[in-house]
Formats: C-alpha cells, structure tokens, sequence
C-alpha cells in the first residue's frame, strides 16, 4: 500500500522521483494551481504558457509530464489537470482533487515517492488527495509472473510514498484525515482484490475464510453457517442457489461494536462469487465478468472493517450472501418452488435472478436483530445498468428521507449514485399461483421489480435501501481517475459515510 505522509518543505528541496501539481481550466488558458507557487517560481512565473505550449489545457484528468527546473532534488514535474477554475474564493472540488491525485498516482506507478502540490485549504481537502493517491496507486498483478526482481525493473509496483504538502503534520484535523484517507482507500481495495480474484480461487467458503482472517485481526466478531448450519436453519433462498455447485454456500455474519454506540446499522451483501445464470444459462459473451457479482458482499465486508479501523461510535453487522450459481443436475430448475428464512415461499422462474434469493435469506436474518437501518449492495439488474449506464448505481428504499440521506452520502464521498421509485404497481407482476411470491416480474423496470421483491423480506418498521451496483461494480474499460480496469470498490465509501454520520447523529 502507499504509505502517506504530510510535510511543510518546499517543494523544490524534497527529494523525490516526482512532484505533482495542478492545473485548471481559466478562462484565457490553463492556470497554475495553488499549491504549486513555489514550482512555478521556479519557471519564472512561466509555469502556465510552458504547460499550455505543451498541450495542457487543464481538463479533468490530462497529465502533462516536463523536466522539473535546475536545483530541484526530484527530476519530474507532473501536472494534472483539475478541470474548470472554481469561483472567486472558492475551493476545488474534493472531488476534482481525490480524481486527480488519483490520475496522478496511476501514472507514477513504478515510483519510490511523489510529492502532492495540489490546492489544500482544510483537512477535507487532505482527506481527498489522500484517498485518490492510495485507490488511484492501486493494481492487481498477483497472478502475473513477472520474475523475482521484475516488479520494480518492469514498474509494476505501485507509487511508494506520497508526500502531501499544504498540510500541517501537528495539525490534529490534518492527521485525522489522512489516516481515514488511508483506512477507507486501503480497505476499498481489499475489495477490489476480491473481486478481481478468479472464481476457482474465491468460492463462498475461501471468501468466509478471508472474512476470518480479517474480522480476527480488526477485532471484529464472526460467525460463518455453512452449508448444514444453512440447512438446519431452514435458509432456503442461499441453499437453492447454491445447489448446483460443488463450492457449498455461506452465510457469514460480522459484527463490529463500540462501547459508545446509540445505533445499530446493518449492510447486506450479494455474495455470488461466479454466476453461470444456473439452469437459465446466460447466452456467450455474458459469462467472462461474472466473478465480479460478489461485489456487493465485497463492499459489506471491507465498509465493515472500515468502520473497526477508524473505530466509529456506530454498531455495523455486515452479512455476507454467498454462494456459487452453477448448472447441474443438483441444480434449482425454474419452476421449483423454494421455502425461504422468513417462511415464504418463492416460486423460481429464472435461476439467474438469483441474488435476490441469497439476498431475502440474510435481509430476514438482519431483520430479526431489529437494526435501526439495513442497507443491501447488489450487482442485482442489467436493467439498472440499462437505466443509468456504467458509472451510477441506483438507490432504492422504503424510506424517502433514508434514500435522501443515501444520495447525498454517495455523491459526497464521489460515488455516482441516483433515487429511484417502488412503484406498487409492479408488485403484482410478482404474483404466483403456487407460491407466495415469483422472483420474476415485469421485464419493464426490472431493477424496480427487484427492489420490491427485497421489500418482501424486510422486517415490519425497520428503515432499509437498497443498492443496486451492477453498473459500476466492474469497469470494463481503460482506467480513468483512481478507478482502475476491473473491480472498482463501489459502495465501499457509501456505506463508511453512512456509518459516520449515524455514529455522528446526523442521521436521526
């Protein structure tokens, strides 16, 4: 991981393989941004016209690279683009600057150390530098053979040290935001990790067994049902998916408590850790992604640990859903009719809309400990992707001031995320003959139908949201800001804010 570190030291003395400023969008050409006085000094004041000759215009995320001036001990000077010059005596974007140091951090992997030149006018702003240079820093090459020394002579590994300046290391606010900056984007891509992992190494019981291993080390209880536990307890929706693999199910259960908590949250996570689609097979060119719909239980676990790390006054129990979707003559078939936790019954007319089963199993068991909110992450609905495109999740639930206060998390921590309706008329289309309730509805507006079918298993009076991370759980594209290729974290940093404001009482 990098290592973060504030410092007070001009620019130009510090020894390093880099030095990172800004650039903004002004209204006669790129600006210098503050931060970075002493780097453009250095260039007789030139610092604009030589970057704007070179092609920079200050555009979010554009990286201009140039010889740093005679007399500094690092050799580069990075520029990177903020995007337009906020308002007089306004300040950039935290998350202009958390995309940018994470822009930066990407390029300057192989690097031993960097320093960070960019705006800083409170510990916000550090908090933000900070997590953009550990997500942005982050890569995945477990499974590349690279040769004893060759990650540092082929620059795999990533940047090192960041040295933020603009920060002062006594400042108790400053180092409060910069070791959550480290905790959050530390524990966001441990993730990542998971849901990059190949699914013949992260079957349910290999990721209960991670689970393990950090809720020991964080101090976090655990408990772990596995697949007879499952069966004595009558969890019928996890068994029946999980019926066709030979990876046997989980249902793990983490408990994070503090001796000052006056609320108790719950998140729920989708948990499959290779959706086949079962009996209902998905067509080709829809299988190579599917290690990724683990994301949601991914996002549950690492918000939790988060949550331990910075020892937040909230109680969070995160349960993790988790089972394989494989086809075989052990397999649910559609038309089984499966008796779940709650007692109901649902009548399975796809097996590929099997994380809301996994799903109503752990809601119930999560209602039953009668938390003051539950929230569930999912990779639930294509439809939702259909719906917002690959970079907004959707927020579902029975509350319109808890999807409020969701929302505005999200978009505070710089998730993409956007309120979407239950509209009671859909319900009806999950209307069985044989059952309680069909997995399937209306095709129109699947995602909705989803989150009503969740609805179902929701304890009576408990505040729950649902979330609906099928689009940006994993990015199939190049990487842009401090989001890499593959697993993103999605979530993760939801969820943390969540658990902050309530621990803060600013939730009700």
């Amino acid at each position: 991981m990098t290592a973060l570190t504030l410092s007070t030291a001009a620019a130009p003395g510090l020894r390093a393989d880099a030095i990172v400023i800004g650039v903004a969008k002004g209204a006669k050409g790129p600006i210098v941004a503050p931060g970075a006085e002493a780097v453009d000094k250095a260039y007789d004041g030139r610092l604009a016209g030589i970057l704007e000759t070179l092609g920079a215009s200050g555009a979010e995320g554009e990286l201009t690279k140039l010889p740093a001036p005679a007399g500094f001990k690092a050799p580069l000077v990075l520029a990177v683009g903020l995007g337009q010059e906020p308002e007089k005596d306004a300040g950039f974007d935290p998350e202009a600057l958390r995309k940018a140091a994470g822009a930066a951090a990407r390029t300057l992997t192989g690097a031993k150390k960097a320093v960070f030149a960019l705006p800083v006018t409170d510990a916000a702003d550090i908090g933000a530098i900070g997590e953009g240079v550990v997500l942005g820093a982050y890569s995945f090459d477990a499974y590349k053979h690279h040769g004893d020394d060759a990650k540092a002579k082929n620059g795999k590994a990533p940047l090192a040290e960041a040295a933020l300046l603009g920060g002062k290391p006594r400042d108790a606010a400053h180092k409060a935001a910069l070791l959550r900056a480290a905790a959050v984007g530390e524990e966001l891509n441990r993730a990542r990790d998971l849901i990059n992992m190949p699914p013949n190494d992260l079957d349910p019981e290999a990721f209960a067994a991670l689970a393990q291993t950090a809720a020991k080390e964080h101090g976090i209880k655990v408990q772990v049902l596995d697949e007879k536990a499952l069966a004595k307890g009558g969890y019928g929706g996890i068994l029946g998916v999980g019926a066709g693999s030979a990876a046997a199910p989980r249902l793990v259960k983490l408990s994070y408590t503090s001796s000052k908590a006056k609320k108790n949250l719950a998140f729920v996570g989708k948990g499959i850790t290779y959706d086949s689609g079962g009996i209902s097979l998905k067509p080709a060119g829809h299988n190579e992604t599917m290690k990724c719909d683990m994301s949601g239980a991914a996002a549950v676990f690492a918000a939790v640990v988060a949550a331990a790390r910075l020892k937040l006054e909230v109680n969070v129990t995160g349960w993790l859903a988790l089972a394989e979707n494989m086809p075989s003559g052990s397999a649910t078939r559609p038309g089984d009719v499966l008796r779940m936790y709650s007692g109901k019954t649902v009548e399975v007319l796809n097996t590929d809309a099997e994380g809301r089963l996994v799903l109503a199993d752990a809601l119930w068991a999560a209602s039953a400990e009668k938390p003051d909110a539950i929230v569930d992450v999912a990779t639930l609905t294509g439809a939702m992707m259909l719906a917002l495109g690959s970079r907004t999740f959707g927020i579902m639930a029975n509350d319109d001031a808890f999807r409020s206060a969701l929302h505005e998390a999200a978009e505070e921590v710089g998730e993409p995320a956007w309120p979407m309706p239950l509209p009671e008329h859909l319900r009806k289309g999950m209307d069985s003959s044989v059952a309680d309730i069909a997995n399937m509805g209306e095709r129109m507006g699947g995602g909705l139908v989803a989150g009503l079918f969740l609805r179902e298993f929701v304890g009576e009076g408990i505040t729950w949201a649902h979330l609906d991370i099928a689009g940006p759980a994993f990015n199939e594209g190049g990487p842009f800001g401090y989001t890499p290729k593959g697993g993103t974290g999605t979530a993760v940093r939801t969820l943390v804010r969540l658990a902050e404001l309530t621990a803060a009482g600013d939730l009700g």
